[in-house]
């Protein structure tokens, strides 16, 4: 049984890239490393898990890339061709491919070919092969002619036999083609003319191969849709003729005959084969992969955005151009039998791909091989009938997953809540996390599609992270969702500084009337001169307590410097407060990561900001006892006035990045002094020129220079209280309990 999976994305395909697109995917000799060529002037290094590039290197404009970058697997080292003569060879550290080392070839290059066990070798459009170092040796050595001059190389292909490399490519002349084999273990080249067989009557348009110790399998795909089979024998019999091989049908009208473009073929294993074309039942371009020994269609999916019939394979990654896009296909084929070919085995496909049993007549598939006793059947489908009752249960979270690739939100919801109430495994935070990315993958390909409450539930978990689930932040930004943004803010422990500061945007501009209609809850945020007055209360009844009327001392009390009336207000509305407070200022941070983009918040916006704070440290510095409400509330920090005084010449000793943790996860006391610090320092320049915010300014700077004063005169006193201590420690004759009265002058 074969299966197409969901496809992704890998880069999109410039226009200047030519009408075919890609001269060709190569893998790198790292794993999931492939490099990409450019019909034009650029090869492009992927990383084919991470969806994105690690190097791109280009020629100078007026030079053309004329053959696949390809690597060497021996050193590491990549290798093109530009201008059919000139060749390159550099590493990851190169830069500039003019700068590198070049080659200049006395004959033109067809392609190149690298595999793991071999040095790479060269083949000349002349049919001419050498190896790569003993080209080097001597770059302008004579290149011998192969094939004769009508004749034009249209593919070609290498294989490891027996630990040595052969190389096969197939020429073309006047409608008849050609097969030539260079075994490198003899040095021998042998050539075979290709004849068609009875059936075929047309073109060929795409070639596949695989190889074993005794034939290579050549497979044509030819332009009546029909797969033409020719086994080309490893050793051959008479080595000096020229020797003659006949086509045979192996698969009848696999794509529509009328298709002269956008089809190709590729061998997948030894009883599946990868179809790029248009089907004879339907009208658009699809993938199709076929099982060869009972031929039948396994998979299809449909390619509404056409093809250039160009078709890679490496792994179990399928390589193709879907529009103007290299789009990757990640395929799967299991160990033939009979129930996988006739679709009787349990499988899970991808809702854009389709399990088609595609049936031939049984009664004329003896001629190709097919044919079997009745008996011989009868005990094929007796296995398979074991085989289908062995099959394992689906586990419950493999059926959610198949839930939310096709069911509706309220029924995946269902099923999640269902999901969650059974007792917890070891794997328990990876399968969250897979079904948060299948989630997603579904929410990218449906724009309609957002389970918001799903979403929550499994935020809600405690298991997830960013790393695990990155797309999860990214589609709550696009969406402006910030119930999920507070609750991830508040449980991911390791957010990017950039993703902080995009969510702090969003809580900052977002409108007061869209805040008002989210659930957000604000049960530690309320009226703060409400907390001060209670606060203040205890405080006197404490006192009272005590033998003491604290309104005797109420006259000589002063407020703190800068506060007004209009202070004792929140700036921001309740909602809007529980998001700055309850999420951004207890993320976690590097100030050498967040500073940058700070200052890509709008001056208004970091205004504000920076009033909130102040109105919250305003609240701390009324009563030095006081507590914010909440279960982790932001606290003061004085380290403030040397971080703001620093601008004022009073001091300089700011903390640098690598004198605290990278990571400051809810800080105890530098909460809200830091975070109006780090948004004067991105932003200083800008506010100081902003009407609205030099009031605001004036406030902090007194405020600073009363704290100041206060530091001065605890320094000046501090010798006196250490030799205090010292008195008090050489007394033993304390009794258990006494009042002392001790004079500072």
């Amino acid at each position: 049984m074969a299966a197409l999976e969901e496809e992704f994305t890998l880069s999109g395909v410039p226009l200047s890239a030519g009408p075919d697109g890609l001269l060709g995917v190569e893998p790198s000799d790292r794993t999931d490393q492939f490099l990409v060529t450019h019909s034009g002037r650029t090869v492009i290094l992927y990383k084919v898990s991470d969806q994105k590039p690690l190097g791109s290197w280009s020629v100078k404009q007026g030079q053309i890339i004329t053959c696949p970058a390809v690597c060497n697997f021996q050193t590491g080292e990549y290798i093109v061709v530009h201008d059919d003569r000139v060749l390159r060879i550099w590493n990851n550290e190169d830069v500039n491919l003019d700068k590198v080392f070049k080659a200049t070839l006395s004959a033109e290059v067809c392609r190149i070919h690298s595999v793991q066990g071999t040095e790479p070798l060269v083949l000349f459009k002349k049919g001419a092969i050498r190896g790569l170092e003993a080209l080097l040796a001597e770059p302008q050595q004579k290149i011998e002619t192969v094939i004769s001059d009508e004749e034009i190389i249209k593919w070609t292909k290498i294989f490891m036999v027996f630990k040595h490399p052969v190389l096969i490519f197939i020429t073309e002349k006047h409608g008849n083609y050609f097969a030539y084999v260079q075994m490198f273990n003899s040095r021998i080249l042998s050539k075979y003319t290709l004849l068609p067989g009875q059936e075929e009557k047309s073109a060929i348009q795409s070639f596949a191969a695989s190889a074993n110790r005794k034939f290579i399998s050549l497979m044509s795909l030819s332009s009546d849709g029909c797969i033409y089979e020719t086994l080309i024998p490893t050793h051959p019999s008479d080595r000096e003729k020229n020797q003659v091989v006949v086509r045979s049908l192996l698969l009848k009208a696999v794509v529509s005959g009328d298709v002269r473009n956008g089809v190709a073929l590729s061998v997948l294993d030894q009883d599946h084969i990868a179809v790029l074309g248009t089907p004879l039942s339907a009208s658009k371009e699809c993938l199709s992969i076929w099982n060869i020994k009972f031929q039948t269609l396994q998979a299809s999916k449909d390619l509404l955005q056409g093809t250039s019939g160009q078709l890679w394979y490496y792994g179990e990654n399928l390589f193709m151009l879907h529009g103007k896009f290299l789009t990757v296909i990640p395929y799967k084929c299991e160990v033939s039998s009979l129930a996988g070919a006739l679709g009787k085995l349990k499988h899970s496909y991808e809702p854009g791909s389709h399990a088609v049993p595609h049936f031939v007549n049984w009664e004329t598939s003896q001629e190709y091989g097919l044919g079997s006793q009745n008996s011989e059947q009868s005990r094929i489908l007796r296995t398979r009938k074991v085989e289908v009752s062995l099959q394992p249960a689906v586990s419950a979270s493999a059926q959610l997953l198949l839930t939310i690739k096709n069911d509706t939100e309220k029924h995946i919801e269902v099923e999640l809540r269902k999901f969650l109430a059974i007792k917890q495994t070891p794997e328990f935070h990876t399968t969250i996390g897979d079904i948060v990315t299948g989630l997603l993958g579904r929410c990218k390909a449906e724009p309609s599609f957002y389970p918001r409450n799903c979403l929550m539930q499994l935020i809600q978990t405690h298991v997830l992270s960013y790393s695990l689930c990155p797309g999860l932040m990214e589609v709550a930004l696009e969406k402006t969702d910030v119930q999920i943004l507070q609750l991830c803010l508040q449980q991911f422990p390791d957010i990017p500084e950039s993703v902080t500061c995009a969510c702090l945007k969003i809580f900052l501009s977002i409108d007061d009337d869209s805040l008002q209609e989210t659930d957000i809850s604000t049960e530690s945020v309320f009226d703060y001169s409400d907390t001060v007055r209670d606060e203040k209360m205890e405080e006197q009844t404490e006192i009272m307590e005590n033998g003491f009327n604290p309104e005797e001392d109420n006259s000589n009390k002063e407020k703190p410097q800068g506060t007004t009336e209009e202070t004792t207000l929140s700036p921001v509305t309740p909602k809007r407060a529980a998001l700055l407070r309850n999420a951004v200022l207890h993320s976690a941070y590097s100030e050498a990561f967040l500073l940058p983009h700070l200052k890509n918040i709008p001056a208004q916006h970091v205004t504000l900001f920076l009033q909130y704070l102040y109105f919250l440290y305003l609240k701390c510095s009324e009563n030095a006892t006081m507590t914010l409400p909440g279960i982790q509330p932001p606290t003061l920090n004085q380290h403030f006035l040397s971080c703001i005084g620093r601008r004022q010449g009073e001091a300089d000793n700011r903390r640098s990045p690598s004198n605290i943790p990278l990571k400051n996860k809810r800080m105890k006391i530098n909460e809200i002094m830091d975070w109006i610090c780090l948004l004067l320092d991105a932003n200083f320049t800008v506010v100081v020129m902003i009407p609205e915010a030099k009031r605001l300014l004036i406030n902090l700077y007194k405020f600073v220079k009363a704290q100041i004063s206060v530091y001065s005169e605890l320094n000046k006193i501090e010798v006196s209280f250490r030799e205090l201590q010292k008195l008090n420690q050489e007394k033993n004759n304390t009794e258990l309990y006494s009042i002392e009265v001790l004079e500072l002058f």
